[in-house]
C-alpha cells in the first residue's frame, strides 16, 4: 500500500500563504458582485455601465493569465507574486476610494490583472517546493482557502452591505493583503532567480484578444441567449485563440509551452480539471435559478444553498489530498466523478425531494466537485517536471476559466431554449447537461486511472 511523505512545517507555510493569497482574490471578487446595484445607486449610474465593475475585473483577469509563465521564467515566481498581491492590495484601497464609477472599473480591472498572475504563481511556487508524494495535501490546503473565499463571500458581503458602507467590500482586503505581504518575506523561499527569456509579444497579442473575446461572448452569451454580439465575441474569441495554438507550435519560444499537451497524463488532466470547472459554475448558475425560480425560495434560502456548495467543497478538498498522496489521484478522481453524477441523478426528479434532501444533495454535490478538481490539479503538476510547472499552472487555469464559462453557456442556452415550450422541461433540460458534464468526468477520470496503473506496472 503507498505511504505518503511527511510534509514539513515549511511547506505548510508556504501553502498558508500562497492560500491566503488566493482567498482574499476569490472573497472579492464573490462580494464585489453583490454590490452591483447598491454602488449603480451611489454613483447614480446605470446597470449597463456599473456591470464592468465584474466585467472589467474579469477581462482584466484573462489578459494577465497568459503572462503567469514569461513572468514568473524572467523575474522569479516569489517576486512576481509578492508583486502580484501588492498591486492587488493597491487595487483594492482605489477601490475603496473610488470617487465615480469610472475610476472603480478602472481600480477593480488593476484587481483582475493582478488576480489572473497571483492564483497561478502561488500555485507554481508551491508545486516547484514540494515533493510528489506531499503535493495532494498541499494542493487540499490551498484549495481550502480558493473554496471558503466563495462560501463565505455571500454572507460576509450581506452583512457588510448592510451595516456599513459598500467601499468596506474593499477595505477588508487591506489586513489579509499586508499580513500576507509580511508573511511571504517569512516563509517563502529565498532563491528567487529570473532568466532573459525572449518575450512572445506576437502570441501575446492573439491570447491577450482571444480569451477575453472568448469568455466575455461566454458571459454575454449566458444573459442574452443566441443573440447576435455574443456569438460574434465568441466565435472571434476563438479564431484568435486558434491562431494562437497554432503559433505557438512553430515558434521556438512561445508564451505557454503548447508542448505539455503530449504528456498524456498531463492532458487527461486539464481536461477533468475543465469538466469540473463547467460542472461548477454550470451548476452555480443553474441551482441558483433552480431554487429561485422553480421551487420559488427567497433569495436568503437559495443563497444558504449556494453556501452549503462551498462549505462542501472546503470540507472535501483535505481528504482529497490525503487520498491523492496515498492512493494517487485516479482514486479520488473516480471517487468524486463518480459521486458528483449520483447526487445531480436525484434531481431529475425534483418531485420526490425535500428542500432539506435538496439542501443536503447540493451540500454532497459540493464535496463531490472538490474530490474531481484539486486532484485532477494536482495530477497534472506531478505529469510534469519541476522547469515546467509555471507553463502548467498557466494552462491549468486557462481551462478552468474556459471549462467554467462554457459550462454556464451550455446551462444557460439549454435552459433558454427548453423553457420554450415549459418551465419543467427546463429544469429537466438543465439537469441532464449537469448529468452529461458528470458522465464526461468518470470518463476521463478513467482514463486516468488506466494511465496511473500502467505508470505504476512500469516502475515495478
Amino acid at each position: 500500500m503507498p505511504v505518503s511523505t511527511p510534509v514539513p512545517v515549511r511547506l505548510w507555510l508556504v501553502a498558508f500563504v500562497t492560500g491566503a493569497g488566493a482567498f482574499m482574490a476569490m472573497l472579492d471578487a464573490t462580494v464585489a458582485n453583490l454590490a452591483v446595484k447598491t454602488i449603480a445607486r451611489d454613483f447614480s449610474a446605470s446597470f449597463s455601465d456599473i456591470q464592468w465593475i465584474v466585467t472589467g475585473y474579469l477581462i482584466a483577469l484573462a489578459v494577465s493569465l497568459p503572462l503567469t509563465a514569461w513572468l514568473g521564467q524572467r523575474f522569479g515566481h516569489n517576486r512576481v507574486w509578492f508583486s502580484s498581491v501588492l498591486l492587488f492590495v493597491t487595487a483594492s484601497v482605489f477601490c475603496a476610494l473610488a470617487p465615480n464609477s469610472g475610476f472603480l472599473i478602472a481600480a477593480r480591472c488593476l484587481q483582475g490583472a493582478a488576480t489572473g498572475v497571483m492564483v497561478p504563481t502561488g500555485q507554481a511556487i508551491l508545486t516547484a517546493q514540494a515533493s510528489r508524494q506531499q503535493l495532494g495535501r498541499l494542493m487540499g490546503t490551498v484549495g481550502f482557502a480558493v473554496a471558503l473565499g466563495p462560501a463565505l463571500g455571500p454572507g460576509l458581503g450581506g452583512v457588510i452591505l448592510e451595516v456599513v458602507s459598500w467601499r468596506w467590500l474593499f477595505w477588508i482586503n487591506l489586513p489579509f493583503g499586508l499580513m500576507a505581504l509580511w508573511a511571504a518575506k517569512t516563509v517563502l523561499p529565498a532563491r528567487n532567480t529570473g532568466s532573459t527569456l525572449r518575450f512572445d509579444y506576437r502570441g501575446f497579442v492573439l491570447i491577450a484578444c482571444g480569451l477575453p473575446l472568448l469568455l466575455y461572448g461566454a458571459l454575454r452569451l449566458g444573459v442574452q441567449g443566441g443573440a447576435f454580439g455574443p456569438v460574434v465575441f465568441t466565435v472571434c474569441g476563438v479564431v484568435f485563440i486558434a491562431a494562437f495554438l497554432v503559433h505557438a507550435t512553430r515558434t521556438n519560444q512561445p508564451l505557454i509551452d503548447m508542448g505539455l499537451f503530449k504528456i498524456p497524463g498531463f492532458t487527461v488532466a486539464v481536461i477533468l480539471a475543465g469538466l469540473t470547472g463547467a460542472s461548477l459554475y454550470g451548476g452555480l448558475l443553474f441551482f441558483a435559478m433552480f431554487l429561485q425560480n422553480t421551487l420559488r425560495q427567497p433569495i436568503d434560502q437559495a443563497g444558504f444553498g449556494l453556501l452549503l456548495m462551498g462549505l462542501g467543497s472546503a470540507i472535501a478538498l483535505p481528504i482529497a489530498g490525503q487520498l491523492t498522496d496515498r492512493y494517487g489521484a485516479a482514486v479520488s478522481c473516480m471517487l468524486g466523478a463518480v459521486c458528483l453524477l449520483l447526487v445531480t441523478a436525484p434531481f431529475l426528479w425534483p418531485g420526490l425531494l425535500s428542500f432539506w434532501g435538496i439542501l443536503l444533495l447540493l451540500f454532497m454535490r459540493g464535496m463531490a466537485v472538490a474530490m474531481v478538481q484539486m486532484p485532477a490539479m494536482t495530477a497534472a503538476y506531478i505529469a510534469v517536471t519541476k522547469n515546467q510547472t509555471a507553463d502548467a499552472a498557466t494552462l491549468i487555469n486557462i481551462v478552468q476559466r474556459v471549462g467554467g464559462a462554457f459550462g454556464a453557456i451550455a446551462v444557460a442556452i439549454v435552459v433558454n431554449k427548453a423553457a420554450l415550450p415549459n418551465a419543467a422541461n427546463a429544469g429537466l433540460m438543465g439537469f441532464v447537461v449537469l448529468c452529461v458534464l458528470a458522465g464526461g468526468a468518470i470518463v476521463a477520470a478513467g482514463w486516468m486511472w488506466k494511465g496511473q496503473r500502467i505508470y505504476r506496472a512500469t516502475q515495478d
